[in-house]
């Protein structure tokens, strides 16, 4: 089975202030450029057979200033894109939860937005790609929930149990297999 790396983007000004960021398609902040900057030489772009990334900037500059340039560039991937949050769109939690107490995008509908089928079919795709691709090793830079989505669907594990799986701005997260079967080899990591 192939070895998915998942590389989360840098810091982004709605990131920082814990608001929900899909659609809204925003830069790295100083700081963000600076963690993508320490992915550099953590992950060496030649040892992946396959490199993928979300159409959105902060997903494809974490990725090229992590090295990934040149033959190592990114393949856009929009299946990749993080969970459309819809009326929730740059909004914090307290601020969701004043409207919908409880609410979490892993167990309640997002007015406006994707519901969790809805991920879960676009995130399989992902991993069916991935298995499907014989690469030994691939990596993936995309979004917090996508991610957390997409290892929920490598394991086969129900997307409820999502925030349960924290993953912070430029983190290094590793999926593959043990005693014949998916597994979580490395969860939220920072370069050293």
């Amino acid at each position: 089975m192939t070895r998915l790396y998942l590389v989360r983007h840098g810091e982004t000004e709605w990131s920082r202030d814990g608001r929900h960021t899909s659609v809204t398609d925003l830069p790295l902040t100083d700081h963000g450029r600076d963690q993508a900057l320490k992915l550099f030489g953590h992950l060496e772009p030649s040892a992946f057979d396959l490199v993928l990334t979300s159409p959105r900037h902060r997903a494809r500059v974490t990725a090229e200033l992590a090295g990934f340039v040149g033959p190592h560039t990114p393949e856009v991937d929009d299946d990749l894109v993080e969970w459309a949050y819809g009326d929730y769109e740059g909004l914090t939690s307290a601020q969701i939860h004043e409207q919908d107490p409880g609410w979490t995008i892993f167990t309640a509908p997002t007015p406006g937005g994707e519901s969790a089928d809805d991920v879960r079919t676009r995130l399989t795709r992902v991993v069916e790609r991935v298995r499907g691709s014989g690469a030994e090793q691939a990596v993936v830079f995309s979004h917090g929930h996508a991610l957390r989505a997409l290892t929920l669907c490598w394991l086969g594990l129900d997307l409820t149990v999502g925030d349960r799986f924290p993953l912070d701005t430029s983190t290094v997260s590793i999926l593959g297999e043990a005693k014949g079967g998916p597994a979580l080899h490395q969860w939220n990591a920072r370069p050293a």
